[in-house]
């Protein structure tokens, strides 16, 4: 892997598989220069390169080889948001209590580990359903996303959150993680196979699995478990409005699409790797224009 930049040219990069349809590199690139930045946004596919995420040394490799091209920092995504955490010097607060990064900032030598996926979730559900009843939410999926969401949900003041995935240790885990920060009780690990009962007592439900996306198409849960007084909030934001989202709004439910989430938490990431406050809104305006024609977008492979 050799990885280019420009001279006077801030340079970052996204480590992660399959990353090559990422409308991250366009995203952060467009609002780095609405705020007079030069600014270039590397794609670092491992599927590209060959490399083995369950290899223990893979992912440190390729941090230490993004430090010393001299990047200012990495975002990074599935599935190395949990592996990277053990290659890292520092780990934030919020990103050490969700135990999983989106953001590495390389500062004097050091690899600091953030968490940009939590603040966005929260900032998104501020904007896009403000006022919304979070006395009890089902979390969908106990993954990065997943995790970040629930954090987030916690911060917030949720009463408590019910955790679901098909891995159910998974859920387990991360209910063990938010109990240790929030206070037992707050966050439960739930059945999937129970996922009726969780959803007719719920206020909300968050989706943080893949399926909605363009390769995972279809319903992460049956339509008739919907009701007008649950809110439904996406991570999946290709495509904006989602299976899940077009059958929840079908039946009056109040709904949160995930570009919101996109949007602030590149921002949020964008702000750490620069010191400058992107634009959210402006941010919003180029995701859309980027859904809209995602092939206008130049060639932003590590070769």
């Amino acid at each position: 892997m050799r990885l280019v930049g420009e001279p006077d040219t801030m340079h970052v990069g996204l480590i992660g598989a399959g990353v090559g349809p990422s409308l991250s590199p366009a995203l952060h690139e467009r609002e780095a220069r609405a705020l007079g930045l030069a600014y270039r946004y590397t794609l670092i596919d491992l599927d590209v390169l060959g490399v083995d995420p369950e290899d223990p040394a893979a992912v440190g490799d390729l941090l230490r080889r993004a430090r010393d091209a001299g990047l200012r920092g990495v975002n990074v995504t599935h599935p190395v948001k949990q592996r990277v955490l053990h290659h890292l010097d520092a780990l934030a607060p919020d990103a050490e209590a969700i135990g999983a990064v989106n953001t590495v900032v390389f500062d004097e030598g050091r690899a600091v580990g953030h968490n940009t996926d939590w603040s966005g979730f929260a900032a998104a559900l501020h904007d896009g359903l403000p006022g919304v009843a979070v006395g009890r939410v089902a979390v969908l999926g106990a993954g990065g996303a997943g995790a970040a969401a629930a954090h987030a949900l916690l911060v917030a003041g949720a009463g408590e959150v019910d955790l679901l995935d098909v891995d159910a240790e998974r859920a387990r885990d991360l209910a063990g993680r938010l109990g240790a920060t929030f206070g037992p009780g707050r966050a439960r690990a739930r059945p999937v196979d129970g996922i009726a009962d969780v959803l007719a007592a719920a206020d909300g439900l968050v989706h943080a699995t893949p399926t909605g996306m363009a390769e995972h198409p279809g319903l992460p849960v049956p339509g008739e478990l919907l009701h007008p007084q649950l809110w439904v909030a996406e991570i999946v934001y290709r495509p904006l409005r989602t299976a899940l989202l077009a059958a929840a709004q079908a039946v009056g439910c109040p709904t949160l699409d995930g570009g919101l989430m996109a949007v602030h938490q590149a921002a949020d990431a964008l702000h750490l790797f620069t010191g400058l406050r992107p634009d959210a809104a402006r941010m919003r305006r180029h995701l859309d224009d980027l859904v809209a024609a995602p092939d206008d977008r130049e060639d932003h492979r590590a070769v």
